[in-house]
């Protein structure tokens, strides 16, 4: 089972969502190990790439044998978006070029970047059309919401909604859709409307990937069957547990899923993260930034309260590894009484 986007071929239909603050190279890396198809990168202002920002630079940081790869630009001038995809295009770099129109956050949304542009169909006939003429061979793709605000019953009523811009994309040589089923207006909260990611498949012939409500293995299988879409993209269900990549790989595939990592999985793993943190950043910033990851992977198990007050406090990654062990030790000892 593999998915085509252009002259791209994913091997496994499964695909990494971009999330701010989480799909850096040392998480996407992980990932890709799980069985992750396709990897995105955080989203990317390209406006501050054109400008040349200096903080931007890391967010393009990718390993050599990361493919397919796509980087994920997001912005609102057709002639900025064209140029630095351009650029990204001829860098060797990336697979594919993917423009965001989903992202719900107030300050991407003010400025009319992000689902803002769901409003805006014309401006994105524009930028679309400016983009895939930019990227010459390389594929360009976008994700999107189901709308930007709806009605009671969820029906979307400011601007477009994914199926008019999906019809665009198609039209103006996107190579594939990724589509949230939530209206901007709903952030994460509420259902995933996996009807209107079906309406969009059923309105274009390019590749559809389904997002949105996605957190076992039973999901993707039910997200499929439900929508048609040629494949499933994981986001805020891997926080903390890249394995479900592995598992929906093997739903897909009609093998048997894995068992649910153990204590070790999880300590190895966590004790990984930090590594490829502090090789692919800095050793004082690993711990750091490994905060919020150990809150996820530690979500539902014994003693995670204590020790995710004690990873708060520290700011070496030896003292984090040291931790994390104790942790571990704790937890056997818990299952060895039971």
């Amino acid at each position: 089972m593999s998915l085509s986007i252009g002259n791209i071929i994913v091997k496994t239909p499964v695909a990494l969502g971009p999330m701010a603050g989480v799909t850096d190279r040392a998480f996407r890396g992980i990932c890709r190990e799980m069985g992750c198809g396709l990897t995105y990168t955080e989203m990317v202002s390209a406006k501050a790439l054109f400008f040349k920002n200096a903080n931007t630079k890391q967010l393009l940081d990718a390993d050599p044998d990361e493919h397919p790869i796509a980087v994920q630009l997001f912005g609102s001038e057709p002639e900025v978006l064209a140029s630095e995809t351009k650029k990204l295009a001829e860098s060797g770099v990336f697979d594919i070029i993917d423009l965001n129109m989903g992202c719900p956050v107030p300050k991407i949304v003010n400025n009319h970047e992000g689902s803002a542009l769901m409003k805006e169909p014309k401006l994105v006939r524009e930028i679309l059309t400016a983009m895939v003429q930019a990227a010459g061979n390389i594929p360009v793709t976008v994700k999107v919401r189901k709308g930007f605000a709806g009605d009671e019953v969820g029906r979307v009523k400011v601007g477009a909604d994914a199926v008019e811009i999906a019809k665009i994309a198609e039209d103006c040589g996107v190579a594939a859709i990724a589509v949230h089923g939530r209206l901007r207006e709903q952030y994460y909260s509420g259902k995933a409307d996996w009807d209107c990611i079906a309406r969009v498949r059923e309105a274009v012939t390019i590749p559809v990937i389904a997002n949105g409500d996605i957190f076992s293995a039973q999901d993707a299988l039910a997200c499929q069957a439900h929508t048609g879409c040629q494949a499933v993209m994981l986001a805020r269900g891997v926080q903390g547990n890249p394995w479900l990549f592995r598992e929906v790989v093997a739903a897909l595939n009609g093998e048997p899923v894995p068992p649910r990592p153990d204590i070790d999985e999880i300590c190895d793993m966590m004790l990984l993260h930090m590594e490829r943190l502090a090789e692919y950043k800095d050793a004082y910033i690993a711990p750091m930034e490994m905060r919020k990851h150990v809150a996820w992977y530690t979500t539902g198990l014994p003693h995670a309260t204590s020790l995710r007050r004690r990873v708060n406090a520290t700011e070496t990654k030896e003292d984090l590894a040291a931790l994390i062990e104790a942790f571990r030790q704790e937890v056997k000892e818990d299952l060895l009484k039971k």
